[in-house]
């Protein structure tokens, strides 16, 4: 007795169905949003920063992003800086306020600090200036010594030599007698504060490196130096980069976790991990099996044969 049509349809389709990863190897596979980079705008970014949330170690992604605009910027409680460069070999950072004074432009300035829990620190190379001072301003206080008035002082002279002065309502070459190159009592690190406000100033300048001439303002280098602790190496990370991952952090816990290209997390390296590597289930498998469904479907249908 010879089998019933459906059984041979049935059979030729299980001939079938290996061959259906070449037939329809062209279908593409579906990217998953990658939004690691290992650059922002000209910057390169290495671990621990990360260009977004998840992306480099979780202390560093709380301050540094990368922007829709593509600029890497520095957000503290004070507000959110534009970073300059990052020095990975002695660990510093330079960071500028828009709306800090430089000799080209000068204008009213909001306040800068640094979050105490944060992995960064001032570095002792800056020098914070002061402009536009109240004379009732608590830095002129005869019994503290807030203002550096000597070899520093002549950044001051410098500073209020700039045409850039007009912009906080001074003349250019005015009085000194305004402007203070401050000495923070609580000194420099992590708990960095200045508070404008507070000390009646109108505007600040921070200032990182004299150049090739200290007597020339506007050869300056505008900008402050942070530093970050170097605690945040791990051989992880260092596996995981060597794979082509970018190290990042997961879960509620912020653990680590290696992102591979193709979307998939793990905790330790992306070599032959995801059907990108392994060829295991993904949107290929997805798709022949799929397929196999449909043309068995329409075999059934076919024949008119019940379906339950």
């Amino acid at each position: 007795m010879s089998a019933p049509p459906v059984i041979w349809l049935f059979m030729y389709l299980l001939v079938l169905f290996p061959f259906l990863p070449t037939t329809f190897a062209s279908i593409p596979a579906v990217p998953m949003n990658f939004t690691c980079h290992n650059t922002c705008g000209a910057i390169p970014v290495k671990y621990p920063f990360g260009t977004s949330f998840g992306c480099g170690h979780p202390d560093f992604a709380r301050n540094v992003r990368c922007s829709s605009t593509g600029k890497l910027e520095f957000s503290t409680g004070s507000g959110i800086y534009d970073v300059a460069s990052i020095d990975y070999s002695t660990r510093t950072m330079i960071i500028t306020d828009p709306l800090m004074s430089t000799c080209e432009s000068m204008q009213n300035s909001g306040s800068f600090s640094l979050d105490r829990a944060s992995p960064f620190s001032v570095m002792d190379n800056n020098i914070f200036v002061l402009l536009g001072c109240s004379t009732n301003s608590p830095v002129f206080d005869p019994y503290e010594d807030l203002c550096d008035t000597g070899s520093n002082s002549r950044v001051c002279r410098g500073l209020y030599s700039c045409k850039g002065v007009t912009g906080i309502g001074l003349q250019q070459n005015a009085p000194v007698s305004t402007c203070c190159v401050y000495q923070s009592p609580t000194g420099f690190g992590s708990s960095y504060a200045l508070d404008l406000p507070k000390l009646q100033c109108s505007s600040y300048s921070a200032i990182y490196g004299f150049g090739d001439d200290r007597g020339d303002p506007s050869k300056w280098r505008f900008g402050i130096s942070v530093q970050y602790n170097d605690s945040y190496s791990m051989d992880a990370c260092t596996d995981c980069e060597a794979s082509g991952g970018f190290c990042g952090f997961s879960g509620v816990a912020e653990s680590f976790a290696c992102l591979c290209h193709n979307g998939v997390n793990t905790t330790n390296n992306c070599f032959g991990r995801g059907y990108a590597w392994s060829g295991t289930w993904g949107p290929k498998s997805q798709a022949r099996i799929i397929i196999s469904g449909l043309i068995l479907w329409w075999i059934l249908l076919s024949i008119s044969l019940p379906l339950f």
